[in-house]
């Protein structure tokens, strides 16, 4: 799990990285743009790397040795109260930070805070039995009590409702208690399906994160329907 820039940079960073805009050259054909990439896992840039779902032949251990994870002692003490599951006031959907990452490669999601935002509202909403109460601390922990940068802002929140809603309607119960070792060395497809990740119907809230965040760098590069 790696959340080292807020929205704002993410967005300046979209922004930078996009070069001048052209203009319009009047009875010139101009160029549609480039389809953003599958996935890139070949990177070492944390902002840049997404896994996407087109890797059901990789293993999950495959993967992961691509992620530019963040070691344990770097999350702060207010994330490990609310997200591991030792902390003392753990929700619904704590996992180990292991765990947590291999949910980031099934769910074919990078790490960018509204990356982060999806996978955290799968994971919860997995377990079917969140309290509309505990859903609104949390959102609002994740948005007013965490640090910079692991803060997520409040319109990135409608990625967190996403996630939680797939998670809700599909995905094993308790997701994050299914792993073990024997998994690593088995491939992404297989998984996804033992584990109820329906890549069709994960496309599909895809396309309507997509909707409703459109100008984002991570809503860009998901793995839509078409």
């Amino acid at each position: 799990m790696i959340r080292q820039a807020d929205f704002q940079g993410d967005q300046a960073a979209g922004r930078a990285g996009g070069g001048p805009v052209a203009k319009r050259v009047p009875g010139m054909p101009q160029r549609s743009a480039a389809p953003p990439p599958a996935s890139d896992t070949h990177t070492a840039n944390w902002r840049k790397w997404f896994p996407g779902l087109d890797n059901g032949q990789l293993t999950l251990r495959e993967v992961l040795a691509t992620l530019p994870a963040a070691p344990p002692a770097a999350i702060p003490w207010i994330v490990r109260l609310f997200e591991n599951p030792r902390g003392l006031l753990r929700l619904h959907g704590a996992v180990s930070l292991a765990d947590h990452d291999k949910i980031h490669v099934l769910l074919g999601r990078g790490l960018l805070d509204q990356d982060e935002a999806f996978v955290l509202g799968f994971t919860m909403g997995c377990t079917k039995e969140v309290s509309r109460l505990e859903r609104w601390f949390f959102k609002y922990a994740l948005s007013h009590f965490y640090p910079h940068p692991y803060r997520i802002p409040p319109r990135i929140l409608a990625a967190f409702d996403l996630g939680f809603e797939a998670g809700m309607d599909f995905g094993r119960r308790e997701l994050h208690l299914a792993f073990d070792g024997r998994m690593l060395d088995r491939p992404l497809g297989e998984l996804r399906t033992e584990l109820g990740i329906d890549t069709a119907r994960l496309r599909r809230f895809y396309a309507r994160e997509r909707a409703a965040l459109p100008d984002t760098p991570a809503s860009r590069r998901l793995p839509v329907p078409g």
